[in-house]
């Protein structure tokens, strides 16, 4: 993917005087090269060590080594999914364990507020590629909650509160890692059981999601959310498309800006949600992240704002 680069902030005659210098000493470095000590030219001998221990290493070293970070992209550190609504496209590695957990505070425009808490989510490495999950949440307010990537797909709406519970459990697979413009690629299939509440019906959940690593370390991703859902004995289909940029601002802090969309079809009563998002996450150790985002609604269809606070801890 090409991106434009930053314009340059000085024109007019900036450039032909700097471009000369820099060929001037593009030209005269090697003919200054030849007049060093071939010493001084020569590596150090900790250099000579490490280069004849790469030289004689086993093919396989370079393997082992790329396996232990293939779930976890170039930094071996944890990426979460409660992040950002679009998950991440890495997996939790094999062996390794992922515990996240948030809450989400929603200002509704024609029902009550809503809390949820405390969105569990526990992501077990079970290969290279493959991840377990295992997730409850509860639900208290007017409305459900469907801005957080762990809340719940009943998008119910009551002139009272309601409380409501469910579990979910499913797998998290990667189909494709990055390589040159092939972007990476990874599916979720989750099922969702209420625990309890005015629902009962158990629904299915699928989740594509892709995305690219850009030259400077900045994440562009993208997903497609489907829910097939039922609201009191309404089946319809849920989309919801999500975009997010990711954005490195220090060695262990990140901001991103995301845009997402919750639309139903097939309803009796269709719903068009939309939602702008910041957020920002911080890693305090390679393996404990804390995170906020929040959001505001875009039309009529969406709550007016949300806040969503959590971290994520990795075993």
């Amino acid at each position: 993917m090409a991106f434009p680069c930053r314009p340059d902030r000085h024109r007019g005659t900036w450039g032909l005087p700097h471009l000369s210098w820099l060929l001037s000493i593009y030209l005269a470095g090697p003919l200054v090269a030849r007049e060093v000590d071939n010493d001084w030219l020569a590596p150090a001998p900790h250099d000579r060590v490490f280069e004849t221990a790469l030289r004689d290493a086993e093919p396989g070293w370079l393997a082992e080594a790329e396996e232990r970070m293939e779930g976890e992209g170039d930094k071996d550190e944890i990426e979460t999914d409660r992040d950002s609504f679009t998950p991440a496209t890495t997996n939790v590695s094999r062996g390794r364990t992922i515990f996240e957990s948030a809450y989400t505070f929603i200002d509704n425009r024609r029902a009550f507020d809503t809390h949820s808490y405390p969105e569990l989510l526990l992501r077990l490495g079970v290969s290279d590629r493959f991840e377990a999950r295992l997730s409850w949440n509860a639900e208290v307010g007017g409305e459900g909650n469907t801005v957080s990537s762990e809340g719940g797909e009943e998008d119910f709406e009551s002139p009272r509160i309601v409380r409501e519970t469910q579990v979910s459990y499913g797998l998290k697979y990667v189909m494709q890692r990055q390589d040159g413009w092939l972007p990476d690629l990874a599916v979720i299939t989750t099922g969702q059981t209420p625990t309890s509440g005015p629902e009962t019906a158990t629904t299915f959940v699928g989740t594509i999601v892709t995305g690219w690593t850009l030259a400077n370390r900045s994440k562009l991703d993208a997903a497609i959310r489907y829910s097939a859902d039922v609201v009191e004995q309404d089946h319809h289909n849920l989309w919801a498309p999500s975009i997010v940029w990711k954005l490195p601002i220090r060695s262990r802090a990140n901001v991103h800006a995301e845009y997402f969309g919750i639309f139903t079809s097939g309803r009796l009563d269709n719903t068009n949600a939309q939602y702008i998002s910041p957020g920002i996450h911080f890693l305090v150790t390679p393996d404990l992240e804390l995170g906020v985002r929040g959001g505001w609604g875009l039309n009529d269809d969406s709550a007016r704002f949300f806040v969503n606070t959590g971290l994520g801890i990795r075993f």
